[in-house]
Parts: C-alpha cells; sequence; structure tokens
C-alpha cells in the first residue's frame, strides 16, 4: 500500500512481545484510521511499513494461529 503521510510525530508503543527488549521491537503507531503503521525499533528513521487494517489484522490471525 503507498501511503504518503507523515508520521514524524507519531506516537509508537512496542509489541508486548518485545519482553522489554530496548532495541529489538516492532513498534505500532495508533491514529491513523484505515490503516497500521508498523517499523522496526532499530532503525526508526527509516519510513514505517503501512498496512490496510484488514490485511493487518489477517496476517495477525495468521501468526496467533501458528503459535
Amino acid at each position: 500500500m503507498t501511503h504518503t503521510s507523515d508520521f514524524s510525530h507519531a506516537i509508537w508503543r512496542k509489541s508486548s512481545y518485545s519482553e522489554g527488549g530496548a532495541n529489538d521491537c516492532v513498534e505500532v503507531a495508533d491514529g491513523h484510521p484505515g490503516i497500521v503503521t508498523v517499523r522496526d525499533s532499530k532503525a526508526p528513521e527509516l519510513s514505517p511499513l503501512v498496512f490496510p487494517v484488514a490485511s493487518w489484522c489477517a496476517f495477525v490471525t495468521q501468526v496467533k494461529g501458528r503459535s
């Protein structure tokens, strides 16, 4: 998905599966209707990945089904 929003002021939260790790985390920014923005905490200066909500939910459902 192509998206041109400015995420420089986004508030990022770490995955609950990060187990408190300082830099080995997936981070998500909330507050962007219709999309899920994801980034790697080791490279916050890079553009985040942007997914439609439905695609992200399908991905998470599949991952949960494999654990």
